[in-house]
């Protein structure tokens, strides 16, 4: 999911958007901790292109698949909660349908991570059936590498984290 400019205001996502930022910049624990008092905040039943965004964001704030993986399946249960007119609430120039390549991508990528094979077979091919829904330009062509990297290191058993996976650095 890319950063857009919102059509309304939204305090939400401009703090979730503050801690990423800081996440990218280097202070992943802070950002992380920021991120979860959001998430007590939300709650397991609040907006869901909140919890979505949030839960999406936060799983790359953890180098260890296994705490990644849980962020990252709330992140899709939520993105499923989220109809089109929220999205378009949020910025014109977003679909829903738009977030799906990423979230299954970094789904199967941390099944990968963990050994979970069959797991991350079939989510990088969910991102597959996905991707045509990604735009054009910068963000698009780096997912659609990232979902070939993955693809690539599920056929080779490979575990290792990706040079090119979001997150903190090991």
């Amino acid at each position: 999911m890319t950063a857009a400019a919102p059509t309304h205001p939204d305090p939400t996502m401009e703090a979730i958007g503050q801690a990423v930022t800081e996440g990218r910049a280097g202070d992943s624990d802070s950002a992380r901790q920021k991120l979860l008092g959001l998430w007590s905040t939300i709650g397991v039943t609040g907006d869901p292109l909140h919890r979505c965004t949030l839960a999406h964001h936060l799983a790359d704030l953890y180098e260890d698949p296994a705490q990644a993986l849980a962020w990252d399946v709330r992140a899709l249960d939520a993105a499923d909660a989220v109809t089109e007119q929220r999205v378009q609430e949020h910025h014109a120039g977003l679909h829903i349908t738009g977030f799906y390549p990423s979230l299954h991508l970094n789904l199967a990528d941390n099944y990968r991570r963990l050994g979970a094979f069959d797991a991350a077979t079939e989510h990088i091919d969910a991102a597959e059936e996905h991707a045509p829904n990604l735009p054009q330009g910068a963000y698009g062509a780096l997912l659609r590498t990232a979902i070939e990297q993955v693809t690539e290191a599920i056929a080779q058993r490979d575990t290792t984290k990706r040079a090119s996976a979001p997150g903190p650095t090991a």
